[in-house]
């Protein structure tokens, strides 16, 4: 468990259809003890169950396998190993990933790792090259499964050629600006980025893309700005706007895509979509970082 994230918390009371909301809200989550009673009804996933939980504080994997009905508490996360068919790891600090990730990627044993996969050039390097060796790691944004996107995905023919799109929502680049990065980019069927800059400053990020059909976007993430993840396509037709608000459902078919995943033996999510929208993440911080250049991805 990470700062801010509540992950392992809310992930393992929608596999394993229990929770305490009281625990939950105690601990400064009282938004997702509101989306799991709000969804009570569609709690649970009978194909699997999260049997482990480890975190680097005892008292915190206590609190959650007391409230999610976890059987067993992990001294070690190596001590899962032999004992479960697949593993969350439901951290969002990303300079984290590979050695966290690592000792059950080695092991064989399918990984999903919570956004952002990587913010440093050599980590994505290290984790394409364990997929290219063949090993299973599946990593995204849950807003790959909006329902709010899917929405406008599929009126998108109407709105005639596309001339821009615009995304804004709050928090810091590094871990958000993947959230709007990925439901953007599914909601396009993930185009490949030529140019990306970054025009604002940090707390007030703004990044220009292009895509290599020449559809230009920008994104804008602010630290305290009010307000939900919204996305707007403006066609020569028609326009329509994304306004991102359950949580819950989408991640509820992002588990399921990981478990559909592990008893297919590989992603479902194709290695390849995740790179792009990392190498996106990433050549946005290096345009910060070197004053605006635009970055040339190929």
């Amino acid at each position: 468990m990470s700062a801010g994230n509540a992950h392992p918390y809310s992930w393992s009371s929608i596999i394993n259809g229990k929770y305490n909301g009281a625990e939950i809200a105690s601990i400064g989550y009282p938004g997702v003890t509101a989306y799991l009673n709000a969804n009570k009804d569609t709690l649970g996933l009978p194909e699997a169950k999260v049997t482990y939980v480890w975190t680097q504080d005892i008292t915190v994997s206590k609190s959650i396998a007391a409230s999610s009905g976890i059987e067993n508490i992990a001294e070690r996360a190596e001590d899962m190993i032999g004992n479960i068919d697949a593993v969350i790891l439901a951290r969002d600090d990303a300079e984290f990933h590979v050695e966290m990730a690592k000792p059950f990627i080695e092991a064989g044993i399918p990984v999903f790792i919570d956004k952002p996969l990587a913010i440093k050039q050599e980590d994505l390097d290290w984790f394409e090259d364990q997929h290219a060796a063949g090993n299973f790691i599946m990593s995204c944004s849950s807003m790959r499964y909006a329902n709010e996107c899917r929405v406008v995905k599929q009126d998108i023919a109407s709105l005639g050629k596309l001339e821009l799109v615009t995304a804004v929502g709050k928090k810091d680049w590094l871990k958000y600006g993947v959230h709007m990065i990925e439901a953007m980019f599914a909601t396009l069927d993930d185009p490949k980025v030529a140019t990306v800059q970054h025009v604002g400053e940090k707390g007030k990020d703004v990044v220009h893309l292009t895509f290599e059909n020449g559809l230009p976007a920008t994104i804008h993430l602010f630290m305290d700005i009010s307000g939900t993840f919204q996305i707007t396509f403006f066609g020569q037709q028609a326009w329509r706007t994304a306004d991102i608000k359950n949580s819950y459902s989408m991640f509820r078919d992002n588990i399921i895509e990981f478990l559909r995943s592990v008893k297919e033996g590989k992603s479902r999510l194709d290695f390849s979509l995740t790179k792009n929208i990392i190498n996106t993440v990433i050549a946005a911080e290096t345009s910060r970082l070197s004053g605006g250049k635009i970055i040339h991805l190929k």
